[in-house]
């Protein structure tokens, strides 16, 4: 068994081999996040809005969780490995990141998981990551690349702002954002519903339809009609 555990050790720490064992350790650790996160928000989703058997709602946590693992393992399977080839044809420096070698990886990726079949768990992690970059790029808007990163970063944002009209910027963003956000959703969960996606629109409806009515106590209070 000794014998066993140490070729595996020197396997892995040869440093020949390090960008392959790179990319399956990256897929290891998509794969493990993503059971991880997805599953308790399926379990809670499913066995409170889902109808069905207890087997079916378990057959459904387990599918949107073993889809989410594979997607993000997937995912970082074709970055890093795209980021290794994109090195290796670096025409000035081989072997060396470019600096929109993460740009092209990432569209890569996202193309091939994300782009090409949409569905209601694809469709969430999207919708998150660009939420995450809207607000990244609103604070590069105002704020030196220097701020944000002690890297040399890439970047288009070369507009700056008069410090007032930063701090005015920097005050009513966060504010607007969230008010239109939840403003655009609630005008379409009124007026369009079968257009947004089927969790959050459950959701919704358990908390700002189903409140709307009752015909006693029990079904007032302790579980809706």
């Amino acid at each position: 068994m000794e014998a066993i555990e140490a070729k595996l050790n020197e396997i892995i720490l040869n440093p020949t081999l390090y960008p392959l064992l790179a990319i399956l350790k990256s897929a290891r650790n998509g794969a493990v996040y993503g059971a991880k996160v997805r599953f308790p928000h399926a379990l809670v989703m499913v066995f409170m809005f889902r109808s069905g058997s207890f087997r079916e709602k378990v057959g459904l946590v387990l599918k949107a969780t073993r889809q989410h693992a594979t997607n993000l393992a997937t995912f970082a399977t074709i970055y890093k490995t795209a980021m290794l080839v994109l090195a290796l044809l670096n025409p000035k420096k081989p072997g060396k990141e470019g600096p929109y070698d993460t740009l092209i990886a990432g569209g890569l990726g996202g193309y091939y998981v994300f782009g090409r079949h949409a569905n209601s768990v694809k469709q969430q992690i999207v919708i998150y990551v660009f939420a995450r970059v809207v607000l990244a790029l609103a604070k590069l808007s105002i704020e030196s690349p220097a701020m944000t990163s002690t890297t040399p970063t890439p970047t288009l944002f070369t507009q700056r702002f008069s410090p007032a009209t930063k701090a005015r910027i920097q005050e009513n963003a966060w504010p607007v954002f969230a008010s239109l956000s939840w403003a655009l959703v609630m005008y379409v969960f009124r007026w369009q519903p079968e257009s947004i996606q089927s969790s959050l629109k459950s959701s919704m409806k358990y908390i700002y339809v189903q409140c709307d009515n009752w015909d006693n106590f029990r079904n007032f209070m302790i579980y809706n009609t």
